[in-house]
């Protein structure tokens, strides 16, 4: 198998962080590849209609994307228990939160990345951090309890997204306030999963 991958973004880090997690970073190829909403690359559009990253090009069978799809599929494949049937909605909700954040904080990068200067939207790019903020603490506030439990999916998903949130937005300061959160993201960022996969340009 291939992933359809590129360092910096947060939900390929997702899925390289559950492959070094669950042993299988030998058993799927990494394809480095340069993409953008506004020049995607061809490779990414034959995997994934609509143009985004990863993409998991299997070997029988018809590619898959969206980052939880994946997600999904290789925790079935290993049969690693990272989505458990207790906690199932719980893991779920927690993941979608962490994919919030992402979802925001790269339409913040790609605002000040892509779009001409005269064209950017400060009110828009305000608007899409609020979510991040709000998110955020959210997490610090109620979700604690499970992020200090057994590995699962949402942890996962979390430490990525906070990791990609202090690559792209150090100076937004996101554990201001979030002193919980921030601790324990400290401590999951040195598993050797997440230092690994620690995301560069």
């Amino acid at each position: 198998m291939k992933l359809i991958s590129a360092s910096a973004s947060p939900f390929v880090r997702k899925v390289r962080v559950l492959m070094h997690e669950t042993g299988q970073t030998e058993d799927i190829d990494l394809l480095d590849i340069k993409t953008s909403p506004v020049a995607t690359n061809d490779d990414v559009k034959a995997a994934n209609p609509v143009g985004k990253i990863p993409a998991l090009i299997r070997d029988d069978a018809p590619a898959l994307y969206d980052s939880r799809v994946i997600c999904r599929f290789l925790d079935s494949r290993a049969n690693a228990g990272l989505y458990p049937e207790a906690m199932l909605w719980d893991v779920l909700t927690l993941e979608a939160t962490a994919d919030g954040i992402m979802d925001a904080a790269v339409l913040v990068t790609y605002e000040g990345r892509l779009r001409p200067a005269e064209l950017q939207d400060d009110n828009w790019r305000e608007a899409q951090w609020e979510k991040v903020a709000r998110a955020v603490s959210a997490l610090n506030t109620r979700w604690m309890s499970h992020l200090a439990g057994p590995l699962d999916m949402g942890q996962i998903a979390v430490g990525c997204a906070l990791g990609y949130l202090d690559f792209r937005h150090d100076a937004r300061k996101w554990r201001r306030g979030n002193d919980a959160l921030a601790t324990w993201y400290e401590s999951f960022s040195q598993r050797d999963s997440m230092i690994a996969t620690a995301p560069t340009d």
